[in-house]
């Protein structure tokens, strides 16, 4: 059989309840829907960090953030521009072990796990790169006038333009965000035609629907939940045209699609929903790190199946790599697991991750195991809560002290994971961790002219998440 196609599509802030197939009312979402009804959709699918970097990093090398160095950054929970810090070019990613076995890789979109030379994409196992290095909030913006903290409107009047790449080359200052997406599509459908006669690994990290909103005007008028219901249509839209040009070149039933978002959504009255999900991005309950996840696979994966078991995005490189007989590095830890049998499975399957484990930074706050989560901390506080997410996914019954029980075993799990990878708050380093990459002399990719013609001096929307 010919090595698959992998198409690993990830949306930035999108939240549990964002998607028809999902549950949501009023994003129109017909191509992922669709997706899902020729495929498999999982419930309990779990991203590593309810923040971007820590997430991204995770799913690149099948490894808890915290095992790379990636748990936080000099005290911040995400990168900034010309950060010194980003994934160690020591790590292995999916692209560099499908590279190493004959694979075209490419990555369109946000990368965020460093912009600093040595941390780009193009030294990560990726052939090609076009897309925006981070947020893209991170760009200049107009002033907010809600915020009265000197500081901080300091640090963003001198926010650099948001920089456009090209491999390792900035193409273009502030791009036009109403423009961008469609501008991806393009790129990848050029990449997939480039490709069709080979395998190829294509990772699609959308803009979309991180702060500020920005969408085209047709599907802003289209919109029932306006510019969040747009920038949510948008995704679909750019679902559809991968589907249909897999299609055209006649490689859609050798080519493994993969849906899914870095964390939860912020709820923060954009537009964006977590379902029942209790809490949101940025934090451990099921809102901040409980995603969509939908795979699609003709011929190989059942239609229209749903799997309850507990995965994560940490499995995708273990999975990708059984099915195209790359390697997971030999010379370090990892946590991946091959979820295949989940994928092709037509009955219930026990998963073979056992448990899940919360993190806030480098602050270990809870476990999964099974159908039980316990918590044992959110933020400055310790708690006692356990949940029964079998029949309480929104986690608004507390069982602690029925299941004494559950509560030791899920303890002792929670202590042997502090000794792994350590626990900030209580000042335990982990036995086996890595270090992230650090540059010297960093600094930012792009610095503000004001005689240079940007097409836009600054973005119009004052948002930020």
């Amino acid at each position: 059989m010919a090595k698959p196609n992998i198409v690993l599509i990830n949306c930035d802030d999108l939240g549990y309840g964002d998607l028809g197939v999902y549950g949501s009312t009023i994003n129109k979402t017909p191509a992922l829907d669709n997706m899902a009804a020729e495929g498999v959709m999982f419930t309990d699918f779990y991203v590593a960090s309810g923040v971007c970097s820590p997430s991204r990093g995770a799913l690149l090398t099948g490894c808890y953030p915290q095992r790379i160095g990636f748990g936080e950054f000099d005290g911040f929970r995400v990168l900034f521009p010309g950060d010194a810090i980003g994934l160690n070019p020591d790590e292995t990613t999916i692209a560099g072990a499908l590279k190493d076995v004959g694979y075209s890789t490419k990555i369109i979109g946000k990368w965020h796990v460093g912009d600093q030379e040595e941390f780009l994409p193009t030294n990560h196992g990726f052939d090609s790169y076009y897309g925006l290095p981070y947020s893209n909030d991170m760009g200049r913006q107009v002033e907010d006038s809600t915020i009265d903290d000197h500081d901080r409107l300091e640090a963003l009047r001198s926010r650099p333009p948001l920089p456009l790449i090209r491999d390792d080359e900035v193409i273009q200052e502030q791009p036009d965000l109403r423009a961008l997406t469609e501008r991806y599509a393009e790129e990848a459908v050029k990449f997939i035609r480039g490709n069709k006669e080979n395998p190829f690994f294509l990772y699609f990290a959308h803009m979309y629907v991180h702060l500020p909103l920005y969408a085209p005007e047709n599907l802003v008028n289209a919109s029932e939940n306006g510019d969040y219901g747009a920038c949510v249509a948008g995704v679909d839209w750019v679902a559809k045209v991968l589907f249909d040009e897999l299609k055209r070149q006649g490689i859609d039933d050798n080519t493994l699609v993969i849906f899914t978002s870095d964390n939860g959504s912020r709820l923060d009255n954009q537009g964006g929903s977590n379902g029942e999900l209790r809490g949101k991005k940025g934090t451990t309950w099921e809102g901040g790190q409980r995603v969509p996840c939908i795979m699609r696979w003709p011929g190989k994966i059942p239609a229209g199946e749903v799997r309850n078991e507990l995965v994560s995005s940490i499995d995708f490189f273990g999975t990708i790599a059984g099915l195209t007989n790359a390697e997971l590095p030999q010379d370090r830890t990892t946590d991946s697991n091959d979820i295949s049998s989940l994928m092709f499975a037509t009955e219930p399957t026990e998963s073979p991750r056992s448990e899940f484990f919360y993190y806030d930074g480098n602050t270990l706050e809870g476990v999964r195991d099974g159908k039980w989560k316990l918590h044992v901390r959110k933020v400055d506080e310790e708690i006692n809560e356990l949940y029964d997410l079998g029949s309480d996914k929104g986690e608004t019954t507390n069982v602690f002290d029925s299941h004494p029980d559950v509560v030791a075993r899920l303890t002792g799990l929670i202590e042997a994971c502090r000794v792994d990878l350590g626990d900030k708050v209580n000042g335990i380093e982990g036995n086996d961790v890595r270090p992230a990459g650090r540059a010297d002399n960093p600094d930012t990719l792009t610095h503000y002219d004001p005689e240079h013609p940007y097409i836009y001096a600054e973005y119009d929307k004052a948002e930020r998440g």
